[in-house]
């Protein structure tokens, strides 16, 4: 072998390497950050649907709030590392199935952030604004602000952004990875977190909250995998 193809050999299984630890640290990170926002969401209770319910819900809790929308931003973020690295994991299995998989884990990442996240500081602005708000009419104007990003909030497209988008996203992957790197259990995992995903359209609690945890358990599968592929 020349130096040259040496040397480029060696730089690509660098890169492996890196990309793999990148990714598994990331997955890692995003996992826990989920499990650290569930006593969270549990200490401030499920939101209310209306605005006028909102105001009368977030005293005392818009601290809180605002700790798990910044955890929420971050973990979003970690999708972009781990869906890079899922891409140059798996690209050789299927390059088109990967590419419309990390399509849809971009578009989540974009919409959660512009839409679901941007609601919620909005609620809580809002919030903030109303209390120190000196008339009437700036308390109407505030609450039907709120109105909108609660009726927003509480729409069946959230349900689509926030679950659905990436759940056809870990299904598609969870296909490409039966024939890939990843074990079998691995793979079927992340394609009953698909199949979960899209069963929360119909708003069922079990597929909803299954969707969650096993999407969770999945993240931890898959580190573990990206770490013992930055081995070799």
């Amino acid at each position: 072998m020349k130096i040259e193809e040496m040397a480029v050999a060696a730089s690509s299984s660098w890169d492996q390497k890196f990309w793999c630890r990148a990714g598994s640290i990331s997955a890692i990170v995003l996992g826990i950050g989920y499990l650290a926002i569930i006593p969270l969401y549990a200490h401030v209770g499920a939101p209310p649907s209306g605005g006028e319910a909102w105001f009368h819900y977030l005293p005392g809790k818009t601290t809180i709030w605002w700790v798990i929308l910044a955890l929420s931003v971050f973990t979003d973020l970690l999708y972009v590392p781990i869906a890079l690295v899922l891409y140059l994991a798996l690209e050789k299995v299927n390059r088109g199935a990967m590419l419309l998989a990390t399509a849809f884990i971009g578009l989540f990442v974009a919409l959660d952030l512009a839409i679901t996240w941007t609601h919620y500081a909005s609620m809580l602005v809002l919030y903030a604004q109303y209390g120190t708000a000196t008339s009437e009419v700036q308390r109407t104007g505030y609450l039907a602000a709120a109105n909108y990003g609660a009726a927003a909030l509480a729409s069946r497209m959230e349900v689509v952004i926030a679950i659905v988008i990436p759940s056809i996203g870990t299904l598609v992957t969870g296909l490409v990875m039966l024939r890939g790197v990843f074990n079998k259990f691995t793979a079927y995992l992340a394609v009953i977190v698909g199949v979960f995903g899209i069963a929360s359209l119909s708003g069922l609690g079990v597929a909803i909250y299954g969707n969650a945890l096993l999407f969770t358990i999945w993240l931890f599968f898959v580190a573990y995998r990206l770490y013992r592929l930055a081995q070799y």
